[in-house]
């Protein structure tokens, strides 16, 4: 969880603060600074922490406490959010894609939702289930031409296939999966889609 109005930070981003590059940080740093800076998402492949509490450690200061108790603003993912709802994270993901929940939002390529949002889900069950289907009025809107459609991380991979020319699309997925979180295999379909014209 993200506690409400609280700033976040990848170690890549750490590494850069920190003056060293990601690999000699990780390789160096990393085992120490994870004893002390616990991640906010324990159990997901994606590493990311308080921001505050990160610059406190490499400032060498006591680590300051996460604030405690629940906002509704505060930011979950599918697995908290699927503890909440009593279901899957898969299930979590399928009703943002089909509307029964909002899209949510991505920080460092981790799909988050505000603990409102599922709340509200949890509260106001009645639009899955019977009725089937999306809820009404959203089963003939627009469809997006492609899975990662409004993506903010295709303008990162537009951007890293201008910089990056004659470079294989392999290697700089690796290298923007190592830099902004993701496997390198989500970063080779963004590639893809950035590298068609019109993206919308």
């Amino acid at each position: 969880m993200i506690p409400h109005g609280r700033p976040v930070i990848n170690e890549s981003d750490i590494a850069q603060q920190a003056g060293v590059p990601i690999a000699t940080w990780r390789r160096r740093d990393a085992p120490a600074f994870r004893q002390r800076v616990p991640t906010l998402f324990p159990n997901s492949r994606i590493l990311i922490y308080d921001r505050t509490q990160a610059q406190a450690h490499l400032a060498g200061r006591p680590i300051p406490a996460l604030p405690t108790g629940e906002h509704p603003d505060d930011l979950l993912n599918d697995k908290e959010a699927a503890a909440l709802l009593a279901v899957t994270p898969g299930t979590v993901r399928a009703y943002a894609t089909q509307g029964y929940l909002p899209a949510g939002t991505t920080v460092y390529s981790l799909r988050l939702w505000t603990r409102h949002d599922i709340e509200e889900r949890r509260n106001t069950p009645s639009q899955q289930g019977k009725g089937g289907g999306r809820p009404p009025g959203t089963g003939n809107g627009p469809r997006k031409a492609h899975a990662y459609e409004g993506d903010p991380r295709l303008h990162t991979a537009a951007a890293a296939l201008r910089t990056a020319k004659g470079t294989p699309r392999t290697r700089i997925a690796a290298t923007l999966a190592d830099q902004h979180g993701g496997s390198t295999r989500t970063w080779e379909r963004l590639l893809a889609h950035a590298a068609v014209p019109d993206l919308g």
